[in-house]
């Protein structure tokens, strides 16, 4: 679902303004420790799992459902690893987004990784000393804190 109705609702007010939308993210590692990724449609690049939450819905269900709608994977959450505030993004069709992201660490259970929507054009492993160069920063972010042993660091940019 490349845009909740809720925020095209939204939009038909705002227009192309700047949304404040509170958003997951999963980081799922498989049993080889390699991290799920897919390669977003809207800019090319390498993410994990992301994605908005629906009115009302519970962040680690949401990121369950994202993993699930995105690469066709059942995970399992393990344990929240991160809250940050991402940048300013405006997306091709001039939107422009700033996400309230909870990011997640996630255990692969079942399933071969595929794109299975149209956000994705590709959804593959890599090992975690061998992330793609085009990863997205945020991503890049999420990852190093979801594998850090500190919790310290989970919270801080």
């Amino acid at each position: 679902m490349p845009i909740p109705d809720f925020i095209r609702d939204l939009r038909a007010h705002v227009g192309h303004r700047e949304l404040w939308l509170s958003g997951v993210s999963v980081v799922v590692r498989d049993p080889d420790g390699r991290v799920l990724l897919t390669r977003r449609v809207d800019n090319g690049q390498w993410a994990v799992v992301s994605g908005v939450l629906e009115p009302g819905e519970e962040p680690a269900r949401a990121a369950l459902r994202e993993v699930a709608e995105e690469t066709a994977v059942t995970a399992e959450i393990i344990r929240l690893t991160s809250i940050d505030v991402t940048p300013l993004i405006t997306y091709p069709n001039g939107d422009q987004t700033r996400y309230l992201d909870v990011c997640f660490l996630a255990r692969h259970l079942d399933g071969e990784p595929r794109a299975a929507d149209d956000e994705n054009s590709d959804v593959a492993w890599f090992a975690p000393d061998a992330l793609p160069g085009d990863l997205t920063d945020t991503s890049r972010l999420r990852i190093s804190k979801a594998l850090s042993g500190n919790p310290e660091a989970w919270f801080q940019r």
